[in-house]
């Protein structure tokens, strides 16, 4: 948080918190139906906790939370996989050619620094948690804090479930506006927010209660100079308490969607799209329980002679049941028809679940060996299933997310004060995701130096061979280290 900005006005804030609870309302029925058949148990859409709660009581088939944690795996491991040199910095269009060695040299340091830090922290346990809200929920947030002095990392990541999130768009389409529902022990309140201390509101009924619980709004909201930043104690007062306020140059919270649809805000998932066969499947799989009940038990049907009390009658081998003479006792009821129809449209249905949930297209390869052609179709078909997904990443996760961590690295000395404008300095994301969608142009690439080859002495002078090799060294990501530069010669 840098300067003190000028106060904020309560009146103000409880008015863009009313706006962002009435936009949020028609899509929390539908959360909680993509929640209870793909993620159950994820916990509820209120702030008190869901203890004895049975989410999954009613679920039977497990092919829809089966393929969000591979999708959300998946996710993962392509776009920021853990414990992998998947973010970098790199010279913009705007560099001198002649500094572009040095400086590129510098930027992977930075890079090394910025890496280093994000895989001592919790980043890729909690950015997990953020795919799998992504993939069922649509919408996802990420907050970014600077962790205490002494920690073995810089930053401190949290996963803000969509049950706590409000989120508005700003001018640029991005959501600038970000509200977290956030709910603190009471005895704990001023230890996060000494400013709670002898507030009226946390005074009176409970208040010796360590299980009491106190809920707080956290607000972002950008104003063309960076982004405010309040806590509020939402008591049920017209004007709530400020606990805290301040300014970020780079926002905190994170906010992204997987797809979104003209004039809505909140992301639309996967999961939404494949609601309708999730909850045949499931209705599926328990009419054939169901049925699967009446063949093992079967329907009895006995006279009533007198002798024969159906309510003692337990059906277990070696019960023996009584009966009067001449009657016919105790028989079964044949069922009206076999349910094996089920099984046909229970298989189709779990193959289309598994095509909207991309568990298919981006499941582990059983082949020990690949061909080099099945490699590229194999990148191909990633890129293209995750195409338009991964540009909404860059553009509202995985740039900010980097502004964001070079800002507070900044901050700490540990980096150069150098600007991500996208003229001098521009990120260079090497996951294997980013790495398959520019594998199209690098192909071509090496085609052409291949044929041009093929002409032997006609091609000489032709080709570039010190600024190709160059070139190759960043679109492979080779540490410009190891790049002498065509400009160094022989």
């Amino acid at each position: 948080m840098s300067r003190q900005p000028t106060p904020l006005d309560p009146a103000a804030l409880t008015a863009l918190l009313d706006r962002a609870r009435r936009r949020r309302e028609p899509w929390v029925s539908l959360w909680r139906d993509a929640y209870d058949h793909a993620l159950p148990l994820r916990g509820g859409f209120v702030c008190q906790p869901m203890a004895g709660r049975d989410g999954a009581r009613d679920l039977y088939d497990g092919t829809a939370p089966d393929a969000v944690d591979q999708l959300a795996a998946a996710l993962l491991a392509t776009v920021t996989p853990p414990w992998t040199s998947w973010v970098g910095l790199a010279p913009g269009p705007e560099t001198a050619a002649a500094d572009r060695p040095a400086l590129a040299r510098a930027l992977d340091t930075v890079a090394a620094v910025l890496q280093g830090h994000l895989d001592r922290s919790n980043f890729a346990v909690e950015a997990h948690q953020c795919f799998l809200d992504l993939v069922v929920g649509g919408t996802a947030c990420l907050l970014v804090e600077e962790a205490p002095p002494g920690a073995l990392s810089a930053f401190r990541f949290s996963a803000v479930a969509l049950a706590d999130l409000m989120v508005e768009e700003g001018p640029s389409g991005r959501l600038e506006t970000v509200v977290r529902r956030h709910c603190l022990p009471a005895d704990m309140l001023t230890a996060r927010y000494p400013a709670a201390a002898g507030l009226a509101p946390c005074e009176g009924k409970g208040r010796g209660d360590p299980a009491r619980t106190v809920e707080i709004h956290e607000l972002q909201v950008a104003d063309g100079q960076g982004h405010r930043y309040a806590a509020l104690l939402a008591d049920g007062t017209a004007a709530p308490a400020i606990l805290a306020e301040g300014r970020f140059d780079e926002p905190a919270f994170l906010a992204f969607r997987w797809v979104k649809a003209p004039g809505e805000v909140y992301g639309r998932s996967p999961v939404m799209k494949a609601l309708p066969d999730i909850k045949t499947a499931n209705k599926v799989v328990e009419l054939i329980l169901k049925n699967a009940s009446l063949a093992v038990t079967g329907i009895w049907q006995a006279d009533d002679d007198g002798v024969i009390n159906p309510s003692l009658i337990k059906l277990v081998p070696g019960t023996i049941i009584p009966k009067a003479v001449g009657s016919a006792g105790l028989k079964p009821l044949e069922p009206a028809a076999d349910f094996d129809i089920g099984q046909l449209v229970l298989d189709d249905l779990r193959r289309r679940i598994r095509s909207a949930l991309l568990a298919d297209q981006l499941a582990p390869v059983e082949s020990p060996r690949l061909t080099a052609t099945e490699v590229l179709e194999r990148a191909d078909q990633m890129a293209r299933a995750l195409g338009a997904v991964h540009g909404r990443l860059l553009s509202e996760f995985l740039v900010p997310l980097l502004r964001r961590t070079l800002a507070i690295l900044r901050r700490r000395g540990e980096v150069p004060d150098i600007a991500l404008d996208g003229r001098q300095v521009v990120p260079d994301f090497r996951s294997p995701l980013a790495r398959a969608q520019g594998g199209r142009e690098l192909r071509s690439t090496l085609l052409w130096l291949d044929r041009v080859a093929a002409y032997g002495p006609l091609a000489e002078g032709a080709v570039d061979m010190p600024r190709a090799i160059a070139w190759l060294g960043e679109r492979l990501g080779v540490p410009a280290a190891l790049l002498r530069g065509p400009e160094a010669g022989p």
